[in-house]
């Protein structure tokens, strides 16, 4: 076809083929393509059962796998090697023991001379054949048969001898003997001595090596000094073996040496000083740890890891003021030991401001604060008793005066001995953290400390002295005055802390109570005024306040709910400053304070029904006020619940039983809300705006008709349901309509009733099941009506399609 060709040509051309002609041949082919798609369907069909699982076909299982080894060729080599060495050094035991008197002097000398000599060589040839797991094995039967011989010389040929000087000599001669062996055999082997080939041996040696010293101590005679001198030697040769030999398992050996032999020598000579009775036993115990102190630093000279020298420094530093403070506390008196302490671990603080290695002053500076942690530790108790002992009182309230503050502190509890120092150690703690943390990381931490460890010398002056029990309760309030002035958080909860227990401590007497509380009161007050934690101190003022308010009330003699009138002062007081307080968390403190003390004031008034009426409608009062404010509107429910509750209270102590006179204080004012709130908003139901006040009158009220002979009360509320109908109908409202109709059909029902009775009793038998027989014949009627509806509703759709 051309291209020439225009629209308008084309649209009036003849269709090649027809349309008749081409339908024809779309059927056609739709036809067979059907036709094609029914035979595929039929062979998938065939298909598919074809391939269906039958029974299954017997799966021979695979063969089993070998199994695997659960250790490892060296590992059974190593335990049957272990396991060879115990029982031969069992046997050899056992032959030493039990079997040694058979043979005579030379053959029991023979036969073990020859096993442990050709026990300790073996192991060279082992060598020379690559069998190291194997002579090591022997090596250690050698040694151990080294031990037996040792004890067959003892009872060959020294049985009447000293046995400790023989164990002492044995033992030097083991260690020697062990060393010679583990150095010795590299030569042998025609290696380096500095590289031994067996790793037993050497640690072994160290080992033995740890009871040469105390042994010789002990037979030597020599008293606990002596013995504590060779545990200490003892250990620095360790800590010099741990720090400078190079096999690994000797240094690990030395080290576990020198930790448990220093361990026990430092525990020892601790025990000497604290026993010294005098300025000689003092200083021998000051030289023991003056020997320690020595080793520690030796260890700090001769490393040169960092840790390790500040760890070594710091133990240093502590043997120091250990061996210098036993020494003054043999010269003190007893309550001056542990200042005499802390003096000397301050004084370590002039060498860490020295020309020493930087580790060293580190590890001395620890050392330091350890001694002034100790130090505060000890004073914890008395802090803890000064604090927390007064709450004794409470159940000893204006019991009488205590003689002083210390007695009026330990009433129930008790006071520790030789704690006079105890404000001394914590002023001094405080002033070395002020005077020596000047970094900027340390600093604050430092000042919170300081200031901690000040309130605490504080505290405890009063009652560590024995000051009169007036002069203790001035000290508690000048300390809560102080810490308020400085307007910083943790002043503030010490303030807090001091505040409850002076409170405590003054309800020994009833004058020092109103005075505390009053003087609480103002302090609070006062510090409202000034810094960033005006809530809390606000809180605090009016809680005191309340309490003042009921220690007055008690104190003149008042009845509870009388006290209850005095203490609604406080929730006034509090809703008329909240209104003047532009911080809204302080705002919030103020009247949390002031609805704690409404609560206070409303269970004081609870026993007294007359009374708690009053005091509910007070406080609704109240609740009201604040209310009056924009941001307080949630509020007006509270006075409302409040207002109807002591309504509620005063009616029934005027013996009032009507359901209404309780139920209409409560509905009209739902009623005028739910309006109020519609008219604002006309998208709210009427079952929320209006449903809960028609129901809080209408149920209860027909509930009590029903139960009325009279027709006062039926004709009354079937008045108000009418009314209630009416408007609902008026305004098309459903809650009024549903509630006041409901209402005023059951009202209906409630005066009919007598009358339905008796037609219901003038009825003859048969009407019942004939009214039933006409219910059920007129259902009957119309759903067959609905069926031949539905019926024609079917025709009339076939004839149109």
């Amino acid at each position: 076809m051309s291209y020439g060709v225009t629209a308008s040509t084309l649209r009036d051309m003849t269709h090649i083929p027809p349309p008749a002609v081409e339908l024809r041949i779309l059927d056609a082919e739709l036809y067979q393509l059907d036709a094609r798609r029914t035979q595929l369907l039929h062979r998938r069909a065939w298909l598919l059962t074809v391939l269906q699982p039958g029974p299954p076909a017997p799966v021979m299982p695979p063969p089993p796998a070998p199994p695997r080894p659960e250790t490892t060729a060296p590992g059974v080599q190593n335990v049957l090697l272990l396991l060879g060495g115990i029982l031969l050094t069992l046997a050899a035991i056992a032959f030493t023991l039990v079997s040694w008197g058979s043979m005579g002097i030379t053959g029991r000398a023979l036969v073990l001379g020859a096993v442990t000599l050709a026990t300790l060589g073996a192991p060279v040839v082992l060598l020379r054949r690559g069998l190291r797991s194997t002579a090591e094995s022997l090596a250690g039967l050698g040694l151990a048969l080294t031990v037996l011989d040792a004890y067959a010389l003892h009872e060959a040929a020294f049985p009447a001898g000293d046995g400790v000087t023989f164990a002492a000599t044995a033992a030097t001669v083991l260690t020697a003997l062990w060393t010679a062996y583990g150095l010795g055999l590299p030569a042998l082997l025609g290696g380096e001595p500095p590289s031994p080939t067996l790793l037993l041996p050497l640690p072994a040696a160290v080992a033995i090596a740890q009871l040469p010293l105390p042994l010789w101590a002990i037979a030597a005679g020599g008293g606990p000094h002596t013995i504590t001198t060779a545990l200490l030697l003892t250990a620095v040769i360790d800590m010099v073996l741990a720090l400078r030999v190079s096999p690994k398992a000797v240094r690990l050996v030395a080290t576990v040496a020198a930790f448990t032999m220093g361990a026990w020598g430092v525990l020892a000579a601790g025990q000497l000083s604290l026993d010294a009775t005098g300025a000689g036993a003092a200083a021998r115990a000051a030289a023991l740890f003056a020997l320690a102190a020595a080793g520690a630093f030796g260890a700090t000279w001769l490393s040169s890891d960092v840790r390790v020298r500040t760890g070594t420094a710091a133990a240093g530093g502590l043997f120091v003021v250990v061996a210098v403070g036993g020494m003054l506390r043999a010269t003190l008196p007893a309550d001056g030991t542990v200042p005499g302490y802390l003096a000397c671990g301050i004084a370590l603080l002039a060498l860490v401001r020295g020309r020493l290695p930087e580790t060293v002053r580190h590890g001395l500076g620890w050392a330091s604060a350890a001694v002034q942690a100790s130090a505060v530790l000890w004073a914890l108790p008395v802090t803890t008793v000064t604090l927390f002992g007064p709450v004794a009182w409470l159940t000893r309230v204006w019991s009488g005066t205590p003689a002083d503050a210390r007695e009026a502190v330990t009433t129930d509890a008790f006071w520790p001995a030789h704690t006079a120092a105890t404000p001394l150690v914590l002023a001094a703690v405080a002033a070395v953290l002020i005077s020596t943390l000047r970094t900027t990381e340390w600093r604050p931490r430092a000042l919170t400390a300081a200031l901690t460890l000040t309130w605490a010398t504080a505290l405890t002056i009063p009652t560590t002295l024995q000051l009169p029990y007036s002069v203790g309760l001035l000290a508690q309030g000048l300390t809560i005055i102080a810490l308020l002035a400085l307007a910083r958080r943790t002043a503030t909860l010490l303030a807090l802390a001091t505040s409850l227990s002076l409170t405590a401590v003054s309800l020994a007497t009833e004058p020092a109570t109103l005075a505390v509380l009053a003087s609480l009161t103002a302090v609070f007050a006062l510090a409202t005024w000034r810094g960033r934690l005006a809530p809390a101190s606000a809180a605090a003022s009016l809680a005191y306040a309340t309490a003042l308010a009921c220690a007055t009330g008690a104190a003149l003699d008042w009845q509870p709910e009388h006290i209850a009138l005095l203490v609604l002062a406080v929730p006034v007081a509090a809703a008329l400053l909240a209104a003047r307080i532009s911080d809204p968390s302080t705002t919030l403190a103020v009247e949390s304070a002031g609805a704690v003390a409404g609560v206070v004031a409303i269970s004081l008034s609870a026993l007294e029904l007359p009374m708690f009426a009053l005091v509910l409608a007070l406080c609704g009062a109240i609740a009201a006020g604040t209310a009056v404010r924009p941001d307080r509107r949630a509020v007006g429910y509270v006075a409302a619940a409040l207002f109807v509750l002591a309504m509620w209270v005063r009616l029934s102590v005027w013996g009032v039983g009507s359901p209404e006179a309780y139920t209409l204080p409560v509905t009209v004012p739902a009623l005028l809300v739910g309006a109020w709130r519609r008219r604002r908003d006309p998208d709210v139901s009427s079952w929320t705006a209006y449903g809960p006040g028609l129901a809080a009158t209408l149920l209860p009220s027909i509930l009590t008709a029903w139960s009325d002979a009279h027709w006062t009360r039926p004709l009354l509320l079937g008045t108000a349901a009418l009314a209630v109908t009416l408007l609902g109908a008026r305004h098309h409202l459903q809650a009024p309509l549903a509630l006041g109709g409901g209402t005023l059909v059951l009202d209906a029902l409630h005066e009919l009733a007598p009358y339905l009775a008796q037609v219901v009793g003038a009825l003859p038998r048969w009407a019942p099941p004939a009214l039933a027989g006409l219910l059920l014949l007129a259902l009957g009627a119309t759903y067959e009506q609905r069926i031949r509806d539905a019926r024609r509703v079917r025709e009339v759709l076939g004839r149109m399609n």
